[in-house]
């Protein structure tokens, strides 16, 4: 990480965890941390979490994010929840192209893209996921497949706006899985994505551009990622709901 030309961001993505009172206590949990922590950190939580999570967030330097949204405003579309809807009750940040998402529920780059646009009309920062399978990986197609996914997702993307994405690099392969990708192999792909980056804003756009890393980053191996030159956070899914174990992440991530 270079704290010098971007922020260090943590997130917590808690996936389909915690119902709403454990939320409140994980998140009184994680506050002592946060507080003079030398990065950002995020919890992004179910959406049935929301209220109690921004509760007991409320004065802190904590910021709540969703784990999707919707691209359109309002309308005919079950079980979904709109960017204006997390806007109006102080949602932050929203995680959009998850490869779970992508994986499970038939989320595509085009409409990735078309959710990235509505979270950015509506006030909202975004969390990229992007990444590749052990299948492409061992193919060597990881850097033009990435390239492909950062291009498309960014469509219509300003300069300005992109001020308030970060882009997560997640190799399926290694999320929930228990692999990791090396400490290399993770800057590595980190390095690509901001060279793309660099072609499609300029250098001081991709220089100033908070990277990701995650697949699997946890206690033990965080100093060692965090310590690469392109790697300039973790979207961290297990160990954020362990607060010991989140902590030195936030602890490895400030230094």
């Amino acid at each position: 990480m270079n704290q010098k030309l971007r922020k260090t961001v943590i997130a917590g993505n808690w996936k389909m965890n915690k119902d709403p009172e454990e939320a409140g206590k994980l998140v009184r949990a994680i506050l002592p941390h946060v507080q003079g922590a030398g990065c950002e950190v995020i919890v992004c939580v179910p959406y049935v979490d929301l209220f109690p999570v921004l509760e007991a967030a409320k004065g802190s330097s904590l910021g709540v994010g969703a784990q999707n949204c919707h691209w359109a405003p309002s309308g005919a579309f079950t079980g979904e929840v709109s960017a204006p809807m997390l806007a109006s009750m102080g949602v932050q940040y929203v995680i959009l192209g998850h490869s779970e998402r992508r994986t499970y529920f038939g989320e595509t780059d085009k409409t990735v893209n078309r959710r990235i646009r509505a979270a950015l009309d509506n006030g909202l920062s975004v969390i990229l996921c992007v990444g590749e399978t052990l299948e492409q990986r061992e193919q060597g197609i990881t850097a033009e497949l990435v390239a492909m996914q950062t291009k498309i997702a960014l469509g219509g993307v300003s300069s300005e706006e992109m001020k308030r994405i970060i882009l997560a690099y997640e190799p399926i392969w290694a999320i929930g899985t228990g692999k990791t990708a090396t400490a290399e192999q993770a800057n590595e792909v980190c390095a690509s994505i901001r060279a793309t980056v660099a072609s499609l804003y300029g250098a001081v756009a991709a220089n100033g551009l908070t990277i990701q890393y995650g697949g699997s980053m946890n206690a033990k191996n965080a100093a060692d990622l965090l310590a690469q030159p392109d790697v300039d956070g973790g979207l961290i899914g297990g160990a954020s709901l362990r607060p010991d174990d989140f902590a030195q992440i936030i602890q490895a991530a400030g230094k």
